[in-house]
């Protein structure tokens, strides 16, 4: 994955089964978000470096399409296995590209990546389809279902290692080859998880280069791929979009969000400021499913404020070494200077209750924050923030907390609070998001799907959705007189 030159790391672009420097020999600088500084130097990959991954994920294409479901399924189990066994390694690797706690990295995102890939090695078993048949007499159709080729795949810094796994799972179990660009300032995870893949899967069928935009608009605008799947920010979504269309590429986005958490005043206020909280600050709020925009009913407004700001003031940033840490810091400079200056632009009528500052002067640490009194049109409502900030605004009655929460460009992910069976329903069916949940904020399982509306893009993850995603359908009719 890497080597040690000069006390820095040295990554590589992972092509055709083996490590690769970039052809023109430009590195840039991996950040420690903990202390700021550089750690590590990564490729920043040309065109000749594209087209190089390209050329290994067409040749392996060829061999890896006609495995059967159940080869592709061990290649996957036993990668899954090999994930397992090393979990330490992949925890520490991602630690360190992130800051995140290390505690926290091995509970919840590492076993989590097992799991998703041995859904989808069993997914790769059990596809589904019309019945074949004589839909016209003296005809017999049915329908196959084939991978699509070579996809081209981008993920982004907030879960590296999770996101890889969430593209490559579905692409390799339906039989396609994978060439995928890490963001620049996280690419540790994935070419650790390349390196791991290697040894069960044909030469060439998951590849990775390394980079910056230029970097992944060559990627996208390579003739080879069949399919460009990216998670990442609206902006570089819509530019995704505009140049798959130009070559009628097939396009998965999974971009930003801004969730609603409806919260009615039957629901147990204390109960949900703690999992509003947890929903809202793990990963320091880069997450676009976070709980990071409160509606609550005016009538318990003071009351629930009161209890979220004991809720924030109980969190704790920090290094990833400490275990009493619940969150770390922001993924890099850029990322701190955006919170900053949503709340440095907040309006007169808004209230910080608690927080609003950075952490220390190393590192890109910042405070949970509650922000009060915000209005449906104000920037910090209408825009995904990604950092550990909550924002509250009341709602009197269901059709106004409706109309709030749909109010916005997003459309990925909500939750609804309250004890009445009959609002949970009433609200889930009028939520204009891709989840629902209710009375509980971000669980997310293999089996069920995970993707949005609007601005949140479309196509989705997990689930055999997902998996259908990545595959292509192709109607056969023979003549029964031949």
């Amino acid at each position: 994955m890497a080597e040690a030159n000069n006390s820095l790391l040295t990554f590589e672009n992972f092509i055709g089964g083996r490590r690769t420097p970039a052809a023109d020999g430009r590195t840039s600088a991996v950040i420690d978000p903990t202390t700021g500084e550089t750690y590590a130097t990564a490729p920043v990959s040309g065109a000749a470096d594209v087209d190089a991954a390209m050329r290994a994920a067409a040749s392996a294409f060829e061999v890896w399409r006609e495995t059967t479901p159940g080869e592709r399924q061990r290649a996957l189990l036993r990668f899954a296995d090999a994930i397992d066994a090393r979990a330490q390694e992949f925890v520490d690797v991602e630690s360190k590209d992130t800051g995140k706690p290390l505690g926290l990295t091995a509970t919840e995102e590492v076993p989590l990546c097992g799991d998703q890939l041995r859904f989808f090695a069993g997914a790769a078993r059990v596809l589904e389809g019309a019945s074949a048949g004589e839909y016209m007499r003296g005809f017999t159709s049915y329908v196959r279902r084939e991978p699509i080729g070579v996809c081209a795949q981008v993920t982004p810094w907030n879960y590296p290692l999770m996101m890889a796994v969430w593209k490559i799972a579905p692409a390799l179990a339906a039989g396609n080859a994978v060439v995928l660009k890490p963001s620049d300032t996280t690419p540790a995870s994935t070419l650790l998880l390349a390196e791991v893949a290697a040894e069960f899967l044909p030469e060439g069928t998951f590849n990775v280069v390394c980079g910056d935009r230029d970097s992944g608009r060559a990627l996208v605008d390579h003739p080879v791929p069949g399919m460009v799947s990216i998670t990442g920010s609206v902006r570089a979504g819509m530019e995704v979009a505009g140049s798959a269309a130009r070559d009628v590429k097939r396009v998965h986005l999974e971009l930003g969000g801004k969730a609603p958490v409806v919260v009615f005043a039957d629901a147990d206020l204390a109960s949900a400021a703690e999992a509003i909280a947890l929903g809202g600050y793990f990963n320091a709020g880069q997450d676009c499913t976070a709980a990071t925009r409160v509606l609550v009913h005016a009538s318990v407004h003071d009351e629930f404020v009161a209890a979220l700001a004991g809720q924030a003031r109980g969190q704790r940033t920090g290094m990833p070494d400490d275990p009493a840490v619940t969150f770390g810091p922001l993924n890099n400079v850029a990322q701190l200077e955006r919170v900053q200056g949503f709340l440095e632009r907040l309006p007169d009528h808004a209230q910080i209750v608690v927080g609003g500052s950075r952490v220390g002067a190393t590192g890109y640490f910042h405070e949970a924050t509650v922000v009060d009194g915000l209005r449906q049109d104000d920037e910090a409502i209408q825009t995904e923030i990604f950092g550990p900030v909550i924002t509250i605004q009341t709602f009197r009655d269901e059709s106004e907390a409706l109309a709030l929460a749909n109010g916005v460009p997003y459309a990925l992910a909500s939750s609804v609070w309250t004890k009445d069976h009959g609002t949970a329903m009433r609200m889930s069916k009028g939520l204009d998001f891709g989840v629902v949940w209710i009375n509980t904020h971000i669980p997310f399982v293999s089996e069920m799907p995970h993707g949005g509306f609007k601005h949140s893009g479309y196509g989705k993850d997990l689930s055999m959705y997902g998996f259908e995603d990545y595959t292509r359908i192709k109607h056969v009719m023979s003549s029964l007189d031949a």
